[in-house]
């Protein structure tokens, strides 16, 4: 009986290797979704190379500023907030009492961020639509539309909706934001300013349409 072990053998590395091999094909013959075209195109493939982001999120209404500094240590999850007050240090995956506050705000700058990050991050939390031609609701020009719905549970905000615009290089030109899939818009801005930052393309500034407000991006650092 030995004699036939290797054939036998040998019979089944090869089929083996031939079904891999066309799971393999079969795979790349997949279409890619419009969540990971849009994320693709702001350098999605290049955040694997990410191990800590630092930034600075700012918003500008009327003669007022805000603004919360952060460093984010992806590899471990650790979130740093630096302000004149106080610094508060706390991992994600251990938010108490006392970090709420802050992993909250650091959600929201994260998301303003790494929106079309997110598109892959959550695609499990939310349903999603694709208009091929729709009207960019600030400059009214024609863009492809995307519009997501989170579930009704869990997270900070549950139920919201967003509206994306984009253009043919799947590039984020304005947005839609609509409090608990509300019809009417909460906030529309612009998404400009686009920087090439590690890798990533990230809109630095955000403008209502009669740019009485201003969410921009600072002292953005890849590591």
């Amino acid at each position: 009986m030995k004699k036939f072990l290797f054939p036998i053998v040998a019979i089944l590395i090869f089929f083996s290797c031939k079904t891999e091999k066309n799971k393999a094909q079969e795979k790349e013959k997949e279409p890619i979704s419009i969540l990971d075209k849009i994320a693709l195109a702001h350098g999605y493939d290049k955040w694997k190379n990410v191990s800590e982001l630092d930034f600075t999120f700012n918003v500008d209404r009327d003669t007022s500023h805000m603004e919360r500094t952060w460093r984010w240590k992806v590899s471990t999850g650790e979130v740093v907030n630096f302000s004149q007050k106080d610094t508060i240090r706390y991992l994600r995956t251990a938010v108490d009492s006392i970090s709420l506050r802050a992993d909250a705000g650091f959600t929201n700058d994260r998301y303003w961020l790494l929106a079309p990050f997110n598109l892959v991050w959550d695609r499990d939390n939310f349903s999603y639509s694709h208009e091929a031609e729709a009207s960019a609701p600030i400059s009214k020009e024609p863009m492809q539309k995307l519009t997501i719905v989170y579930g009704n549970e869990g997270g900070y905000t549950p139920g919201d909706a967003y509206d994306f615009y984009y253009a043919d290089d799947y590039l984020i030109r304005e947005w839609v934001f609509r409090k608990s899939n509300q019809p009417e818009a909460s906030l529309t801005t612009t998404w400009e300013e686009y920087q090439n930052v590690g890798g990533l393309k990230l809109a630095t500034s955000h403008k209502v349409e009669d740019n009485s407000w201003r969410l921009y991006f600072s002292d953005i650092e890849v590591h």
